[in-house]
């Protein structure tokens, strides 16, 4: 579109033409998302659309810390079933301890943790019943 508007024509009838010009000419016929309907189309208007659109492309999740550090205790549990070690399960049983004594200490902003300690005498017997079960020794 180098092309300059002609002197007498209306600025509309020109932009007409050229758009007409290029539908002919299939231009607009391979963009992305051609021919299907606008996203999100029937939803109300949120001025932050473009963030949550911008997160959900890129893959991010943002918790509230409270909710965040219940995932994490989920993820020491799972990664307490996979661990080799005695020692390992301690360490992680430690770790998230620590970080849960903090937020009860001073509670992070959003829902309520209903968090406690996690019985590290408790997970460590409840580990090996399930390496004995499996077969395993503990190590």
């Amino acid at each position: 579109m180098t092309e300059r508007k002609p002197p007498g024509v209306s600025f509309d009838s020109w932009v007409d033409r050229q758009i007409h010009e290029a539908e002919q000419r299939g231009d607009f016929a391979s963009l992305p998302g051609f021919g299907k309907p606008l996203p999100g189309l029937g939803r109300s208007y949120d001025e932050d659309w473009w963030i949550k659109e911008k997160m959900q492309r890129e893959g991010v999740s943002v918790l509230p810390p409270a909710l965040a550090l219940r995932k994490e205790v989920e993820d020491v549990r799972q990664a307490i079933t996979e661990a080799v070690s005695e020692r390992r399960v301690r360490e992680l049983l430690d770790a998230i301890n620590e970080k849960i004594d903090a937020a009860v200490r001073m509670p992070p902003p959003g829902p309520p943790l209903n968090l406690g300690r996690l019985d590290v005498g408790k997970t460590v017997a409840e580990w090996r019943a399930a390496r004995a079960a499996d077969g395993d020794r503990p190590a």
